[in-house]
């Protein structure tokens, strides 16, 4: 019989943890050096030990607070089902998702690292609970800030020159902090504008690796005995995309590859992007053109102040042109080029004179090799046309495997890929969650979702969110129509009689030919 085993066993405990930091953080003294030992040694040895225990006890606190709020929803799940009356159930689902809000956002905030990007997904109107969305949105670009003199002897160490020789002028207060970098406003000798700096924390990296980890074991697990959706996968790709975050010479190549892409292919930008300014880039340390404008998620508070009513009907059209900008660019990177910004979440845009847009923050960007990119392009017209079959044969296309229990399985697959890759609703949905009783989840179950498309998928998600939190609600696949046929009819999937046919509604079946 094997011995009995458990964390417990081999992670030490929250107090402990502590306790020995202290006991590697303590002066030396005397008794530090029994039998003659360097002092410098044994603490060296003391913080290597402290190092090693660090990914036990991170990976322990975020198990017990994890597995804590998934069982607190099950047993709220059980109970829920006891009860007849349908406001009395409302009412404890409404408890519970106060209490787990609470719960989510100690994990986030306190964990920080990856548990802040998690935030940014889990924080959307259109996914999660309101009391998730109100306690999480407040995470955005709020991780703890590195102090002003590390920050320095990074740019030093990095650019190889006195901080005073760089800088005319350095802002102390970040504009924003994030789970992997800051970003302070500065001016550089002998340029006349300002530039944004973008700095990573140190020693960041390493406690990301911990919680992908331990995200992709949870993921498993849900994969296994409650979300019929093959998050693993998911989580791979979420591996790779931010070992690439890690490195700002691949992000400045991506920023100046998509600004080039916008200015080749639009007489107007649809969206701005930061200039790269040259010799100011390395992988820890990235300098850009810095762009004045509001954050989005202020959007509402700034129009206030200038006696603007948020609910009005000029500030209606002030949002529908801002979304109809950020979808264009998004609708141009994805299916023209395949080359595109994956991080559309709120910190990440701003507004600015005239309501254009700005989009900042290239560490995650996705390539899409042809065969997914115009197999999107299939789905996004299969969805604007609302057709079933056509969905079916474009998921099929792009390697989704699937395996629907549900007597109209097409039509149930139409849905789902409405939700996964469209920013509108299906109609009578306002919530998408996969753990409700009427998810497509229960109805489909996706065996098979392949690594790549995981960046349009969350692209979509942050999409949607935006769409729902400005209570603009747009179909992408509907604005995309024309971009969609013009990729396939260049790719010589689609012939000129087909485009015409299209104005007549004879498109669909035509394709399907």
């Amino acid at each position: 019989m094997l011995p009995f085993f458990s964390w417990t066993s081999i992670v030490p405990s929250t107090s402990h943890c502590k306790y020995l930091q202290g006991f590697a953080q303590k002066p030396p003294s005397s008794l530090d050096a029994p039998f003659g030992m360097p002092t410098l040694g044994l603490r060296e040895f003391r913080e290597k030990f402290a190092a090693q225990l660090a990914p036990f006890h991170r990976s322990l606190q975020f198990w017990v607070r994890a597995v804590d709020v998934y069982t607190t929803y099950k047993v709220c799940q059980f109970r829920a089902g006891l009860v007849k009356d349908a406001e009395k159930r409302e009412a404890m689902w409404e408890r519970q998702h106060e209490l787990a809000a609470d719960k989510m956002y100690s994990l986030c905030s306190e964990l920080g690292g990856l548990f802040l990007k998690a935030a940014q997904v889990l924080g959307k109107p259109d996914l999660a609970p309101a009391a998730w969305v109100k306690r999480l949105v407040t995470l955005c670009d709020k991780a703890p800030a590195t102090p002003i003199s590390v920050i320095q002897k990074i740019l030093e160490e990095e650019l190889g020159q006195n901080f005073s020789d760089i800088f005319e002028q350095f802002d102390a207060e970040p504009l924003g902090s994030a789970s992997i970098a800051q970003v302070h406003r500065a001016k550089l000798r002998g340029l006349k504008t300002d530039v944004a700096i973008k700095v990573q924390h140190p020693g960041v990296q390493q406690l990301m690796m911990i919680d992908i980890h331990n995200l992709q074991a949870f993921a498993l697990f849900l994969q296994k005995t409650d979300i019929k959706f093959d998050l693993f996968s998911l989580t791979k790709e979420v591996e790779k995309q931010v070992a690439y975050e890690f490195d700002f010479l691949r992000e400045a190549a991506a920023m100046e590859k998509i600004n080039k892409f916008f200015h080749d292919n639009n007489k107007k930008v649809p969206v701005l992007v930061p200039r790269v300014i040259p010799g100011m880039v390395t992988r820890k340390v990235f300098a850009m053109e810095f762009i004045d404008g509001i954050p989005i998620m202020n959007l509402g508070d700034e129009m206030e102040k200038r006696g603007i009513d948020p609910g009005g009907k000029f500030a209606a059209l002030a949002k529908q042109k801002i979304l109809k900008s950020l979808t264009l660019a998004y609708g141009q990177m994805i299916l023209k080029n395949g080359f595109f910004h994956a991080d559309p979440h709120p910190g990440n845009i701003l507004i600015c004179k005239g309501s254009e847009v700005a989009l900042l923050d290239y560490g995650q960007v996705k390539d899409l090799p042809d065969s997914l990119r115009l197999g999107y392009a299939k789905l996004v017209l299969a969805m604007a046309d609302s057709d079933p079959l056509m969905a079916k044969l474009s998921v099929e296309e792009l390697g989704i495997k699937t395996l629907s229990t549900h007597a109209d399985g097409d039509q149930e697959l139409l849905m789902l890929a409405r939700k996964m890759f469209d920013t509108k609703f299906p109609p009578g949905v306002t919530m998408i969650s996969p753990f409700s009783e009427d998810s497509s989840l229960n109805k489909i179950t996706v065996q098979r979702f392949p690594e790549e498309l995981f960046s349009v998928l969350r692209t979509m998600q942050l999409l949607r969110g935006l769409s729902v939190g400005m209570r603009i609600y747009c179909s992408c696949a509907e604005q995309w129509r024309p971009i969609a046929e013009e990729v396939l009819y260049k790719a010589g999937r689609l012939k000129a009689e087909d485009l015409k046919a299209h104005k007549h509604g004879f498109f669909r079946r035509k394709l399907r030919k």
